[in-house]
């Protein structure tokens, strides 16, 4: 009965609200989680949730472990659905809302600096797949990309004038403007791209299967092509677009270009990265200042 509303629920966020499969996915996750604990504590319809309830849940999910940020996401998930649940008029309120999340400390995104970028995308076009990956990878850092933003892209998304049509989160459409080395480097793929199987598949970038190349295989392919440059082991694709992000505030100072840039509803989740840049700032300010340097005693 329970987990039957949270089917309609997710049914729900995949065909009216657009959700990207990755984040649907995330939501039965977590709500099947919610719903097996909650039945665990003799709550048998959503109807009889309580605020008791939900902070009887985040107290099991703290000593089991559970990491900070799942139990996050896990509460930000059930706020979501008994949302939807109070305007079903299933529920009188929201318990859910009157549960504060444990805080995580706050963590300033990693980066490579621009030497370590270069040097990972320094790729040797030697065969169709490398130089599939250095267009890949450079169109990435490029345009600042997300993951499921790169995959989704269609060889029509590629406008004049270096101009790339991206659907972001919530099926929202940004144009981002594409680097003259990217550039070059696409017009490389996309010729050779042309003498593949798979050729009439929209998709820009294919997989050795000739079809649409997953997430997860351009993971992997990120962290080969690190440990291959002697980059990394853990060059991951947020990682790049986190470089991306970095670099372009270093250089311009504007928050606001680098928001829509990135494709950010909020100013505030851009602002994590003048926090970035002031951590390098102060690392100059430090090493340079003769009154910042401490004498020894």
């Amino acid at each position: 009965m329970m987990q039957a509303e949270v089917e309609r629920y997710i049914q729900y966020l995949a065909e009216v609200r657009n959700y990207s499969p990755h984040s649907v996915d995330s939501y039965r996750r977590q709500l099947t989680r919610v719903t097996r604990d909650l039945t665990g504590f003799g709550i048998t319809s959503w109807s009889q949730l309580k605020a008791p309830h939900v902070e009887q849940l985040v107290l099991q999910w703290r000593r089991k472990s559970n990491g900070i940020s799942t139990i996050q996401q896990r509460l930000s998930a059930l706020r979501s659905f008994c949302d939807d649940l109070l305007r079903k008029n299933i529920l009188k309120a929201n318990p859910a809302r009157q549960i504060q999340a444990p805080k995580a400390p706050k963590r300033l995104p990693k980066n490579l600096d621009v030497d370590g970028v270069m040097k990972l995308l320094d790729i040797a076009p030697d065969d169709p797949l490398a130089l599939r990956d250095r267009a890949m990878f450079e169109l990435f850092y490029s345009s600042g990309l997300r993951l499921a933003e790169l995959v989704s892209l269609n060889v029509n998304d590629i406008h004049p004038d270096r101009e790339l049509r991206v659907v972001g989160k919530g099926q929202k459409t940004r144009i981002v403007p594409v680097g003259k080395e990217a550039q070059r480097w696409l017009e490389l793929w996309l010729t050779e791209r042309s003498n593949w199987a798979g050729a009439s598949d929209p998709a820009l970038f294919l997989s050795n299967q000739q079809r649409r190349i997953s997430a997860r295989s351009v993971q992997l392919r990120l962290r080969k092509w690190g440990i291959i440059q002697g980059v990394a082991d853990n060059v991951h694709p947020h990682k790049l677009r986190h470089s991306f992000a970095t670099h372009i505030l270093e250089s311009s100072r504007d928050l606001r270009a680098v928001q829509e840039l990135l494709g950010h509803a909020n100013l505030s989740t851009t602002q994590i990265y003048t926090q970035v840049d002031f951590a390098h700032l102060a690392k100059v300010y430090d090493d340079a200042h003769p009154r910042a340097k401490k004498k020894d005693s």
